[in-house]
């Protein structure tokens, strides 16, 4: 059994605690924050885990296989390259790192020490997620023309990122799973209502290859709280509803088609498809378990996780990007190989 510590029990701390509790395959034996009210409360619902203002008890501690560190972005780099320096396995929470260079540098460190880093992506771990990626890969939406995305609520207002590196993240650790290649260049615009703040609002528009073309919303300054996905495809169609209780996820024949039949030749005309709408039987297991176990189940077997760190690498170059973009009012900015280009 893998013996785990949490750095943090702030907002998802305590998840992380409870996932890793209930998982049945890993033993929780240090919490560390630096709350002491905060430890008070990990201590009342975990009598038998050790708690601690100084997190270094946890990374000094031989007994320890593997770290989560669940604490503010700019902490993660320092914080997992300290744990893989001790020899442990480390889960980040998103995203990664604060930047590309320090995500290629915990690749790096973590390839080189053979200690897993993965990275908490957890939709990618949600049974709608996975259905979408199945869907798409096995080719049943045919070509897929588009990503549409609104993650809209009323806060939490984050002070060390803004709202694109605290909502869209997720839209794009989703789009990095279920599409096959990578965005070519982004475009996003931003503002904040709040003086001395980060964006609060934002809008991102990624350009795929063949006119595949991903939209994204994002806000906290929202009246009401909003999850939901369209992704359009030759074939078929998606909405994906995180909010949604029962039907998650609905499947539609819908779409298009063109003629340009002789008796029409100066004139494109398009044919409109509707079939049936079905939603696929969903597994409800809570995404963060089946995520906690991938994470162990891979140092079990010494492989890569399924958000490794080069997945988390590709989300923080995106994010770079957009952010350039929505300082210069919307610019478009390329995406290589390695990240930003221009």
């Amino acid at each position: 059994m893998v013996t785990v510590g949490i750095i943090g029990f702030g907002y998802w701390g305590p998840n992380l605690v409870r996932n890793f509790v209930e998982s049945g395959c890993a033993h929780v034996k240090w919490v560390s924050d630096l709350r002491a009210e905060r430890l008070a409360i990990a201590g009342r619902r975990y009598p038998d885990i050790r708690t601690t203002t100084d997190h270094r008890e946890l990374i000094n501690d031989p007994g320890i296989d593997a770290i989560a560190i669940a604490t503010p972005v700019f902490t993660h780099f320092e914080l997992a390259s300290e744990v893989l320096a001790a020899g442990k396995h480390v889960l980040v929470e998103k995203p990664m790192a604060a930047t590309s260079e320090e995500a290629i540098r915990l690749i790096e460190q973590a390839q080189r020490s053979r200690r897993v880093l993965m990275v908490d992506h957890t939709f990618v771990y949600t049974s709608a997620v996975r259905k979408m990626q199945e869907l798409i890969q096995g080719g049943q939406l045919g070509q897929v023309y588009y990503y549409d995305s609104v993650r809209i609520n009323l806060g939490l207002f984050q002070h060390d990122v803004n709202v694109i590196w605290d909502l869209a993240v997720h839209d794009l650790s989703i789009l990095n799973y279920i599409l096959p290649g990578s965005p070519a260049a982004v475009s996003a615009t931003g503002v904040s209502h709040i003086p001395g703040e980060t964006e609060n609002i934002a809008y991102l528009t990624l350009f795929f290859e063949d006119n595949l073309i991903a939209h994204i919303h994002v806000n906290w300054l929202a009246p009401v709280k909003i999850r939901r996905t369209l992704v359009g495809g030759s074939r078929k169609m998606i909405v994906y509803d995180d909010l949604e209780g029962s039907e998650k996820l609905r499947v539609y024949d819908k779409g298009i088609s063109l003629s340009d039949k002789p008796e029409n030749l100066y004139q494109m005309r398009v044919n409109y498809r509707a079939g049936d709408m079905w939603a696929p039987q969903l597994d409800n297991t809570e995404a963060l378990r089946v995520e906690v176990r991938e994470f162990i189940e891979s140092i079990e077997a010494g492989r890569h996780p399924l958000t490794g760190g080069e997945a988390g690498l590709r989300v923080v170059q995106v994010l770079e990007a957009a952010t350039k973009s929505m300082r210069d009012r919307g610019r478009l900015v390329e995406l290589g190989a390695r990240g930003v280009t221009a």
